[in-house]
C-alpha cells in the first residue's frame, strides 16, 4: 500500500469514529424504557390513587343506590368523597412529577386513569351526601 492511500484510510477511520462517538454518547444517556413487570415508585403511587378512588366510587355508587348493606349513609358519602378527593390529589402529584410520556414507566397513564376515577368518586361521594342530607 502506498502511503497516500494509508493517509486517507486513516483520515476516514478517524473521521468515522470521530462522528460515531457524539451518537454513541447521545444513546447511552437516553433512559431505558422500563419493562412491563418493573414498579417504579410512579406506577406504585398511581396504581395506589387508582385503587383509592375505585373503593371511593364503589361506596359512593352503593350508597347513591341506597344499597341495604351500608348503614350510615351519611359516614358512607363522606368517605366516598375524602377517597375521591385523595385519588384526585395523588393523582395531580403523580402526573406532575411524571418526567416521561405514557409508557415510559413512571406511572402517568396511571395517573390520568387515577383522576378520571378520583372525579367520579368525588362526584358520587357529593351527590349521596346532598341526596342524605336532604332526606335526613
Amino acid at each position: 500500500m502506498s502511503i497516500p492511500f494509508r493517509r486517507a484510510a486513516a483520515a476516514t477511520l478517524l473521521a468515522g469514529l470521530s462522528l460515531a462517538t457524539p451518537a454513541v454518547a447521545h444513546a447511552s444517556v437516553q433512559p431505558a424504557a422500563a419493562s412491563v413487570y418493573t414498579l417504579s415508585a410512579g406506577r406504585i403511587g398511581a396504581s395506589t390513587a387508582a385503587l383509592i378512588g375505585l373503593v371511593g366510587a364503589i361506596i359512593g355508587g352503593l350508597t347513591l343506590a341506597r344499597a341495604d348493606r351500608i348503614g350510615n349513609r351519611a359516614k358512607a358519602a363522606i368517605t366516598a368523597l375524602a377517597a375521591g378527593l385523595i385519588s384526585l390529589a395523588l393523582g395531580v402529584l403523580v402526573a406532575a412529577t411524571a418526567k416521561g410520556g405514557i409508557g415510559t414507566g413512571n406511572g402517568l397513564g396511571g395517573a390520568y386513569v387515577a383522576l378520571v376515577v378520583g372525579l367520579i368518586s368525588t362526584v358520587l361521594g357529593a351527590l349521596a351526601l346532598f341526596r342524605s342530607r336532604r332526606t335526613g
